[in-house]
């Protein structure tokens, strides 16, 4: 058994709403020195999986089939 952690974001250049709310609400209450916010979606998921390999396999398919969309979002995996 795998734990495995996979963060997704938006790619460089893609708008991030959710960010830029969050940056401009901190600014107003007084968080000057935070200069960019970014938001993230972290899925961490356990998988039954013989080896390491076979289960970045099957996680880099559901990042592929329906965690991610390639054209706008990045894509980390992490074995915890």
């Amino acid at each position: 058994m795998f734990t495995v952690e996979v963060k997704v974001g938006l790619k460089k250049g893609v708008s991030d709403p959710e960010g830029s709310n969050s940056h401009k609400s901190l600014e107003l209450l007084g968080f000057g020195e935070v200069k960019a916010v970014k938001s993230l979606k972290v899925y961490r998921m356990q998988i039954d999986a013989p080896s390491k390999e076979q289960a970045m396999d099957r996680v880099e398919e559901m990042c592929r089939k329906i965690l991610t969309n390639p054209v706008i979002h990045t894509h980390e995996i992490e074995f915890l």
